[in-house]
């Protein structure tokens, strides 16, 4: 891009301010209008609540807001990439996108979209397509190195399920081909490509994976969300509760940025909340299964004991892990909780465990929905912990953006 084009991008910023999410809700009407067949590649719960437009429109402005140097966006980049290549995206997709969001740009910004910035815009966004078929082709291929792993989707037998709450189930998913499966670090997730009778639509979705490493199986803990109406948030984890044992779903390689770092002796502060846990558990077990066995300590939190997924397996592991300590936050305590000083309750607040989570070199991993992730991300900061010890996964699209 040159000097001149550029300048026109950075005009747009307070038009992107002030209309971003009518410019991206306006370009997937656009978009899905003319390609029907792309709905089985997006979640359509967050198209629905609005998600996923918030998200593209915040893309959208911080790449016209770092247009100069769109380098700085490489880390939010290789996130993004690192979901398209579990959602198996391909390059020529990019074209379409790029079709209708310039197309949008001109439909909604009117006749304050000359001709020389739609130029400017074609040309951002194809070199922004750039980096990203890039990034991708490089995630592709080091996926496709690993052994046992594979690209794009891959059957497996749902072979056996357990009710781990009275809103959480386990999915033990075994290889329909019977072949090796690839590895994964602890804290990643997979995709999950199901047929949802009431969209008449494939839908993806993501899971961690809840366990540490087992050659034969996948495990993925779900929690049965509560939709609205016809809004379709909640009905893929709706259609995994009712599937049965033997039922056969498809799958994506193991993924994702928000895992340990193996070779890592630091100590491990995991902080979660609801169905958050599933990463975090997945690092535990793997922490169990290490030599040096981490000084880890764990705080959840959610709404009450019947809901808490996993918390007998967990008292058992206490009980002989040296290493492990944990805390757990309930918005309703039973009275038999009261004299117990690891059930208090409330929302999780880090203050009241503070003397437990200041380890020295610690490693924090928070994961759960938005506001409880920037809260608990705010508390750390407030007690004097270093931003670039802290990592988090968020439900669904990118909106946080926290430093």
């Amino acid at each position: 891009m040159n000097s001149d084009q550029k300048e026109l991008i950075k005009a747009t910023i307070p038009i992107l301010k002030s209309n971003g999410e009518d410019l991206t809700q306006h370009f997937y009407t656009r978009m899905f209008k003319h390609h029907p067949e792309l709905k089985n590649m997006f979640n359509m719960g967050n198209q629905a609540n609005g998600r996923q437009k918030s998200a593209l429109a915040n893309a959208v402005l911080a790449y016209a807001e770092n247009i100069e140097d769109p380098s700085v966006l490489i880390g939010v980049l290789k996130g993004i990439g690192t979901k398209h290549r579990s959602l198996n995206i391909q390059p020529e997709q990019y074209k379409i996108v790029g079709t209708h969001l310039i197309a949008s740009i001109g439909e909604v910004i009117g006749e304050a979209a000359t001709p020389e910035i739609l130029d400017a815009w074609t040309i951002a966004y194809y070199q922004l397509a750039g980096i990203m078929i890039n990034i991708e082709k490089e995630l592709y291929a080091e996926n496709a190195a690993k052994s046992g792993s594979w690209n794009g989707w891959r059957k497996f037998t749902i072979k056996k399920i357990v009710e781990e709450s009275t809103e959480i189930k386990s999915f033990y998913l075994y290889p329909e081909d019977g072949k090796e499966i690839a590895d994964f670090h602890s804290g990643q997730y997979i995709s999950v490509q199901v047929f949802v009778d009431e969209l008449g639509l494939l839908q993806p979705r993501q899971y961690s994976l809840s366990s540490a490493f087992n050659p034969e199986y996948y495990r993925i803990s779900v929690k049965k969300e509560n939709g609205i109406a016809d809004n379709p948030f909640g009905m893929v984890s709706n259609t995994l509760h009712s599937k049965s044992e033997g039922d056969v779903i498809s799958i994506s390689a193991p993924a994702g940025l928000f895992h340990l770092e193996k070779e890592s002796k630091n100590p491990l502060v995991l902080i979660s909340g609801g169905v958050g846990f599933t990463p975090m558990l997945s690092m535990l077990e793997t922490n169990m299964n290490a030599i040096q066995n981490k000084k880890t300590v764990w705080i959840h939190g959610c709404r009450n004991e019947s809901v808490h997924a996993f918390k007998n397996q967990i008292s058992t592991l206490k009980e002989n892990a040296q290493w492990l300590e944990n805390y757990t936050f309930y918005d309703k305590v039973e009275d038999h909780h009261l004299a117990s000083n690891q059930i208090i309750q409330g929302r999780v607040d880090l203050n009241k465990c503070k003397d437990s989570i200041l380890l020295d070199g610690a490693k924090f991993y928070i994961c759960g929905p938005e506001m409880f992730i920037k809260t608990q991300y705010e508390s750390l900061i407030g007690l004097n912990v270093n931003h670039e010890n802290i990592f988090y996964e968020e439900f669904g699209p990118q909106l946080i953006n926290l430093k």
